[in-house]
């Protein structure tokens, strides 16, 4: 049985992702292009006939999530419903930590390691198995159209299950901020600001 539609959007770009700093549960606050990200989406639900009847809005609680989701529902006049299941994969120790830290204190085995394969050695991170129940529990309360903000990894996690695959496909799912990435009838689709 398929879910019905989700409508996946990743919060904007923060000072931590311009900087490669890793965030996992931790925060920081959204830069000029991640707030212009979120409201140019706000343009593209008004231009695929989304509005607040009929669908559910559900939100990350983490801040750079919720203040996307304030920007991206502004013109609807709706408020995202935050569910602690559609927070991001901790990446324990990293937390905070930029990519060369990291490997100059944990360096990688593979020199050409998928960017997925370095979140799951993460220490004292989420394990992807924890991820994939956390987004399973989500799916099963999905009973109409919905719109979730939440962040890269979750959100790969939950398209790739919504869309019927397994954890080992996990890596041909796109990722992707300033776009929505939405899962209908099993099938993967990506609209953009035009």
């Amino acid at each position: 049985m398929s879910t019905p539609p989700i409508y996946v959007i990743r919060h904007g770009e923060t000072e931590w992702n311009r900087a490669g700093r890793m965030q996992g549960i931790m925060d920081s606050p959204l830069t000029e292009t991640g707030i212009a990200q979120s409201k140019s989406i706000c343009g593209v639900l008004a231009q695929l006939g989304i509005t607040k009847d009929g669908f559910d809005f559900w939100c990350s609680p983490q801040l750079r999530a919720i203040h996307t989701a304030e920007l991206v529902l502004a013109e609807l006049g709706v408020t995202a419903q935050p569910d602690d299941l559609l927070g991001e994969i901790s990446v324990g120790q990293w937390s905070g930590l930029t990519r060369a830290e990291i490997n100059a204190n944990w360096p990688p085995t593979d020199p050409h390691e998928h960017f997925l394969d370095f979140y799951a050695r993460a220490p004292d991170g989420d394990s992807f198995d924890v991820m994939w129940d956390r987004v399973g529990q989500v799916l099963g309360k999905v009973k109409r159209p919905t719109i979730i903000i939440t962040h890269g990894i979750t959100s790969r996690f939950l398209r790739t299950r919504a869309m019927g695959y397994g954890l080992d496909q996990l890596q041909i799912v796109p990722g992707g901020q300033g776009v929505i990435n939405a899962v209908i009838d099993k099938k993967h689709k990506v609209f953009a600001p035009f």
